[in-house]
C-alpha cells in the first residue's frame, strides 16, 4: 500500500526522475510536473499529499507555485528545492507556508526524513480535522433537543440553509437556543473546519464594540499598545454569530453594513480597508421590523441581515418537548445514577407542573429547574415539592382552573374546566360577564359549575341576581333547569321505600 502521493516539480528533468527513483522505493506514489501551471492542474485532478518544488522556475517560481497551492488546500504541505540556496527565500518560503526547505544537493537521508516528518505532520493534521468534525457533529446532536413540529420545522430549515452561504436572521426570545442552531448551521456547513467566533452584541460597552468586532491599530487609542485582530477577522473564512443585534449602536450598525456589502472593515485608526471572508448569521430577541419603525435600528442593515429568517418557538408552544429535555438535563445533571425511563426519577405530578408551567426563560430555565431540584430532592424522586413554588402552582391547575396549555396531557373535561373557572375569576365571579365571554347561556354555565363542584352555598339567589337582567327565554330556562333539577333530587329523596315481602 503506497505510503503518500508526491508531486515533484522541477523544470529540470533530471531532477523528477532522481526524486521520483528515490522516493519511489521508500513506497511512495510519485508523480512529476515540468512547470508551475502543469502542478497546478495536476493536483486540480488529484490531490497530491505533499509537494516538492524547485524555487526557481520560468513563468511561475516555487514561491508563486506554494501560494497557488495554498489556495486550493492549506494543509497540503510543500517542500521548497533550490540549488542557489538563501536565507531571504528561505525566510519567505516559511513565511508563506512551506513546510521546510532543502538545497537540491543534500544528502539522500535528509530528503527522506523531510518527506517523512512533512507527511506524518499532513496525516496528523487530515485526522485532528476529522475528529474535531465529528466531535462538532456529536456535540451539535446532542444539544438541539426536540421532536415536536415548530422543532422539526426548524431542523428542516437548517438543514436547507446551512450549505448556503447566505446571512441568516434568528428570531427567538431569550433561551430558546439561538446560538446553538446559529453554531448547528455552522457545522453543517463547507466551513465547518473553521472557526465559529460568537459574540453577544449587547454585553460589549458600546466604546468597545467597534474595537472588539474589527480590530485595532497600535496607537490608535491609549491602552492600544499592539495591533488586535478583532472578531471578523479571527472568524476568517468560517462564522460570525453576531448575538443581540438589536442592541448594536447605529454607528457600529453602518461599518457592519459596510461588512456585509463590501466584505470589508476598517480597524479602528486604520485608514486602510481589510477584506474578510466570514458568514454572517445574526440573531435577536426583539421585533427588528419594530425597532426599524421606531428609528432605533438600519433598514439597509435589517434587510441585509434578514436574508433567510428563521424563527425559533418559546418553550410553552412546545411543550410536547419538556419531557425529552428533561430527560436530557437529568442525565446529565445526575450522570452515572439516571439512566431512564423518566418515571423512575421524576413523579407524574412534577411533569405536569413543568408542562403547565409558561416557561418566560425558556429552556434555559428549564436547565436551572432541573439542575436546583436534582441537588435538593429529599428522595430519590423529584416530586412537585422539589420545584419552585411558582412552578409548583401550575401543577395545581386541572383542580382550580390554573395554567394548563394546549396539547398537554389533559382531558377535554380538564381543559374546560379550567378555562371557565379561569375566566370566572377573570370577571371577579361574575357569572354573567362569564357567560358572554365563554359564548354560553347563563344556564349552562350555572349546570357546568354545579357539576365541578364550585358553587356557593347562595347561588340560587345569586343566579336570580344576576339574570335579573337577561333575556326572558335564558331566564326562564335557568329557572326551570333549576327547578328541574331541584324535582329530581327531591323525588329521589322522598320516594317511598319498597315494601318487604315476608312469605
Amino acid at each position: 500500500m503506497p505510503l503518500g502521493r508526491i508531486l515533484v516539480v522541477d523544470d529540470e528533468d533530471s531532477m523528477c526522475q532522481y526524486l521520483s527513483i528515490l522516493l519511489r522505493k521508500e513506497g511512495y506514489t510519485v508523480r512529476t510536473a515540468h512547470s508551475g501551471a502543469e502542478a497546478l492542474k495536476a493536483i486540480g485532478e488529484e490531490p497530491a499529499d505533499l509537494v516538492m518544488t524547485d524555487i526557481q522556475m520560468p513563468k511561475m517560481d516555487g514561491i508563486q507555485l506554494l501560494k497557488g497551492i495554498k489556495a486550493i488546500d492549506p494543509t497540503t504541505p510543500v517542500v521548497i528545492m533550490t540549488a542557489y540556496a538563501s536565507e531571504q527565500s528561505a525566510i519567505d518560503a516559511v513565511n508563506l507556508g512551506a513546510f521546510s526547505y532543502l538545497q537540491k544537493h543534500c544528502k539522500n537521508d535528509e530528503i527522506k526524513i523531510v518527506v517523512r516528518n512533512a507527511l506524518a505532520l499532513r496525516q496528523a493534521k487530515t485526522e485532528n480535522q476529522e475528529l474535531r468534525r465529528e466531535l462538532s457533529k456529536k456535540k451539535s446532536t446532542k444539544s438541539i433537543i426536540g421532536q415536536s413540529p415548530r422543532m422539526r420545522s426548524v431542523f428542516k430549515m437548517v438543514d436547507k440553509i446551512a450549505s448556503t452561504t447566505a446571512t441568516i436572521l434568528i428570531n427567538g426570545e431569550s433561551g430558546t437556543g439561538k446560538e446553538l442552531i446559529a453554531q448547528s448551521i455552522h457545522q453543517r456547513s463547507d466551513r465547518a473546519n473553521e472557526t465559529f467566533v460568537a459574540i453577544n452584541c449587547g454585553a460589549i460597552p458600546e466604546t468597545l464594540l467597534e474595537s472588539q468586532l474589527f480590530g485595532h491599530v497600535k496607537g490608535s487609542f491609549t491602552g492600544a499598545d499592539r495591533d488586535h485582530d478583532g472578531f471578523c477577522r479571527q472568524a476568517e473564512n468560517g462564522t460570525i454569530f453576531l448575538d443581540e443585534i438589536g442592541e448594536t449602536p447605529h454607528a457600529i450598525q453602518v461599518k457592519l453594513l459596510r461588512m456585509l456589502q463590501e466584505r470589508e472593515i476598517y480597524p479602528v485608526g486604520s485608514s486602510s480597508p481589510v477584506k474578510v471572508n466570514v458568514r454572517v448569521i445574526a440573531a435577536t430577541n426583539r421585533d427588528l421590523e419594530d425597532e426599524v419603525a421606531r428609528g432605533n435600528f438600519r433598514t439597509d442593515l435589517y434587510y441585509r441581515l434578514n436574508v433567510i429568517p428563521l424563527n425559533l418557538p418559546p418553550l410553552r408552544d412546545r411543550v410536547d418537548d419538556v419531557p425529552l429535555l428533561v430527560d436530557h438535563f437529568l442525565k446529565r445533571c445526575c450522570a452515572g445514577e439516571y439512566v431512564g425511563p423518566l418515571a423512575s426519577i421524576l413523579d407524574d405530578s412534577a411533569l405536569r407542573a413543568l408542562q403547565a408551567y409558561e416557561w418566560p426563560g425558556n429552556v434555559r430555565e428549564l436547565e436551572n429547574v432541573i439542575e436546583r431540584a436534582s441537588i435538593i430532592r429529599e428522595g430519590t424522586r423529584i416530586t412537585v415539592r422539589d420545584l419552585p413554588a411558582f412552578i409548583a402552582d401550575a401543577q395545581a391547575g386541572p383542580s382550580t382552573g390554573g395554567h394548563l396549555a394546549v396539547g398537554g396531557p389533559w382531558t377535554l373535561e380538564e381543559l374546560e374546566k379550567a378555562h371557565i373557572l379561569s375566566v370566572l375569576d377573570g370577571t371577579g365571579r361574575a357569572r354573567k360577564q362569564t357567560a358572554d365571554i365563554l359564548g354560553i347561556n347563563a344556564s349552562t354555565l350555572y349546570r357546568k359549575l354545579k357539576k365541578y363542584g364550585v358553587q356557593d352555598d347562595d347561588d340560587a339567589q345569586a343566579l336570580a341576581e344576576e339574570l335579573a337582567g337577561t333575556a326572558g327565554e335564558e331566564l326562564l330556562a335557568a329557572i326551570d333547569d333549576q327547578l328541574r333539577e331541584q324535582d329530581e333530587s327531591d323525588a329521589a329523596r322522598f320516594a317511598p321505600e319498597p315494601e318487604t315481602v315476608v312469605s
